[in-house]
């Protein structure tokens, strides 16, 4: 991993369909420290139908899953005064589109990065869409086999779209047996191309362990609180947990790149010096006596008598002088 985990807060669908809470998020997050921050664009009509069931039924507004992407969704004149908010406060503005619409509404916003969502990873005439526009692409593993995956990396190489991948594992929230950080060396391995971890655990210890693992893109879902409503929230970590997260990401991101070599110890001389200790006796004992383990301790410093490390030299070795208790013991006290 050669660069700091770039960091992208997930909004999703967070706002429930409130413009003005959608850029109150964008002011949280602006202050946790994160690179991005990234939404969805639903446009009810293009993607979707009544047909369509709920993936978890929460709403108790919406009769169908259409009737809530209806509910939720911004006009284009709306997603350019949030990009245009994302630009003013330097987080990066990054989005999925759930159509090929979608695709020019964010053309026409001036996207600078794609991502694309699980259930889109086979969507090969939304990948074209993308493909034409010369864009960057996040790719979200989470539905697909490898099978699968390597037709699509297959189909964005040929058309020489800039792309990574995610790990990510579309259950909400992720339980601890399914995330996968094996998965994030065999993704490197295969398709060569930076890997990140798509997070839904709801858990800060997610993210920071998926950097050790080697993630160098780390995107979770952000909310206010976890009791809101929505689809995503309980699978959500709040603005105080995602300061958090950061600052242990980057701390993390140091460790692994600065890598210690346990052979060179001089940083600790000085240290050593304080906590190693020296020989003594921890009693009176007279001139002639033979030193026995029995009658050794060991004090600091170290350098005011002989190394506690060497204590098996001075044994039976027979005393010059008469000592005192607890008086240290050099190589001029033996004969």
């Amino acid at each position: 991993m050669h660069t700091k985990p770039y960091l992208i807060a997930e909004i999703a669908q967070a706002h429930d369909g409130s413009i003005g809470i959608l850029h109150s998020y964008i002011e949280a997050v602006s202050k946790t420290g994160v690179q991005a921050i990234k939404f969805q664009m639903h446009i009810a009509e293009a993607e979707s139908s009544i047909h369509e069931p709920f993936r978890v039924q929460f709403s108790k507004e919406d009769a169908t899953r259409y009737d809530y992407w209806k509910r939720i969704e911004f006009s284009l004149e709306q997603w350019k005064a949030i990009k245009k908010h994302c630009d003013g406060v330097g987080l990066d503005f990054i989005c999925s589109p759930f159509s090929n619409l979608a695709v020019d509404w964010l053309e026409a916003i001036g996207i600078q990065k794609y991502k694309i969502g699980s259930g889109e990873v086979t969507n090969f005439l939304l990948l074209e869409k993308i493909a034409q526009t010369g864009k960057p692409l996040l790719l979200s593993s989470g539905m697909s086999s490898f099978e699968e995956l390597d037709k699509t990396v297959e189909f964005l190489k040929k058309r020489k779209v800039d792309f990574s991948i995610l790990q990510c594992t579309t259950d909400y929230p992720t339980k601890p047996e399914q995330y996968g950080f094996n998965v994030i060396s065999k993704l490197k391995e295969r398709y060569k191309v930076p890997v990140g971890f798509s997070d839904h655990s709801a858990k800060i210890a997610t993210g920071i362990a998926s950097v050790a693992f080697g993630a160098e893109i780390l995107e979770f879902h952000v909310v206010f609180h976890r009791d809101l409503f929505g689809p995503d929230a309980i699978a959500s970590l709040t603005m105080e947990e995602t300061k958090q997260l950061v600052e242990a990401v980057n701390a993390i991101y140091i460790a692994t790149t600065n890598p210690i070599d346990k052979n060179t110890n001089e940083s600790y001389l000085e240290l050593k010096a304080i906590f190693e200790k020296s020989l003594a006796i921890n009693k009176n004992l007279p001139k002639g006596h033979s030193i026995a383990f029995n009658d050794l301790e060991s004090k600091k410093p170290k350098g005011f008598g002989i190394s506690a490390a060497d204590f098996e030299k001075v044994l039976g070795k027979k005393l010059r002088t008469n000592k005192s208790q607890w008086d240290f013991l050099n190589e001029e006290d033996l004969e």
